[in-house]
C-alpha cells in the first residue's frame, strides 16, 4: 500500500476487565504478576492517520502533555524502528474514552496506530515482533491489536488464551466527576494491604462455553477495593449501580475510576445511565464488541 497517499480512520475501542487478579509477588522486572481478562466495548476513540512531513500527534480535546509522551507517538516511533521506516504521519485522536478511567483509552490509541501503520507498511500485526513493540509501549496495548476476549498473564501483557466473541452484552459505564485513579497510586496502595485474587477458572469456563449468565456471575477484580478506598466516589457509584433495577452484576474496571454493570437489557442500561447523569456522574451505555465489529470509522 502506498502510505504516501492513503488516509485511514479507525476506531480505538475501550475495554473493561471481567477479571483482574493482581498478585503480591514481583517478577524479574519488578512488575506485579497480573492475570487479566479483558473484553472490548463499543465506546471508542477515533484515530485518523494521514501522510505529513513529520510525525505529529494531535488530541481532540488537547492533551495536557508533550506529544512525545503520548502512547500513540511512542507506538509510531517504535514501529518505525522495527520496520526501518520513518513515521511521517499526522495522527489525530478524537477522544471519547475518559482519561484515568480504567478502560484502556491510551493503550487502545497506541494499538490502533500500530494496526494502521501495519496496514500502510504491509506489516503483519499478529507477528511476535509487532506484539513486542506493542508491549514495550504499555501492558494493555497487545490486547487491543486483536481485541477478542482474552486472558493475559505475566504482568498482564502476555496473551495466554483467547475466547469466542461475546458481542452485544449490554453494559452501563459510570464514572464519578473529578480526577480518576492513578495506576501507580493504586498499586502502591495494593502493596500496603492486598487481598489474594479469586480463582479465575469459573469465569474462563463461562467464556469458553459462551455462557453469558455465568460470565456475569463470576466477575472479579481485587483492585476494586483499592480503587474505592483511593476514590470513595467509586464506592458510592458501585453501591448505587448494583442497586439499580436491571443491573445484573458489576465492578470497577482496572484500577478505576469507571464502574461498569452488565445489564439485563439495553432499556435497563439506558434507564440507569439517565439516572446516573442526573446525579452528576458521567454515564455511557455500551456493548461488548470484538474485531469483527471493529472496522473503519
Amino acid at each position: 500500500m502506498d502510505s504516501a497517499s492513503v488516509e485511514l480512520a479507525l476506531p480505538a475501542p475501550a475495554k473493561v476487565n471481567l477479571y483482574l487478579g493482581v498478585h503480591a509477588e514481583l517478577d524479574e522486572r519488578r512488575y506485579h504478576r497480573v492475570d487479566s481478562v479483558m473484553i472490548a466495548v463499543d465506546l471508542a476513540d477515533v484515530v485518523r492517520v494521514r501522510p505529513a512531513s513529520q510525525l505529529q500527534v494531535i488530541c481532540q480535546p488537547a492533551a495536557g502533555f508533550p506529544q512525545e509522551k503520548n502512547t500513540a507517538y511512542k507506538a509510531a516511533v517504535r514501529l518505525g524502528q522495527l520496520a526501518s521506516r520513518v513515521p511521517d504521519f499526522c495522527i489525530t485522536i478524537e477522544k471519547h474514552v475518559p482519561e484515568q478511567s480504567g478502560m484502556g483509552g491510551s493503550s487502545s490509541d497506541a494499538a490502533t496506530v500500530v494496526r494502521a501503520l501495519c496496514q500502510l507498511w504491509g506489516l503483519d500485526p499478529a507477528s511476535e515482533d509487532v506484539r513486542r513493540v506493542a508491549a514495550s509501549v504499555g501492558a494493555d496495548v497487545p490486547f487491543f491489536l486483536n481485541p477478542l476476549p482474552t486472558l493475559l498473564v505475566g504482568a498482564g501483557d502476555v496473551p495466554q488464551e483467547t475466547f469466542p466473541a461475546m458481542d452485544g452484552l449490554p453494559l452501563v459505564l459510570v464514572r464519578p466527576a473529578g480526577p480518576g485513579v492513578s495506576t501507580v497510586a493504586a498499586y502502591a496502595e495494593f502493596d500496603r494491604a492486598h487481598e489474594e485474587p479469586a480463582d479465575p477458572e469459573p469465569l474462563l469456563a463461562a467464556l469458553r462455553a459462551g455462557d453469558r449468565a455465568a460470565v456475569a456471575a463470576n466477575l472479579h477484580n481485587n483492585l476494586d477495593p483499592v480503587a474505592c478506598k483511593l476514590l470513595p466516589a467509586d464506592g458510592e457509584v458501585k453501591s448505587w449501580l448494583l442497586a439499580q433495577p436491571g443491573a445484573v452484576s458489576g465492578q470497577v474496571s482496572g484500577s478505576g475510576s469507571t464502574v461498569f454493570a452488565i445489564c439485563q437489557s439495553d432499556a435497563a442500561a439506558a434507564q440507569i445511565a439517565a439516572s446516573a447523569k442526573a446525579r452528576g456522574w458521567w454515564p455511557q451505555v455500551a456493548h461488548t464488541t470484538s474485531p469483527s465489529a471493529v472496522g473503519a470509522a
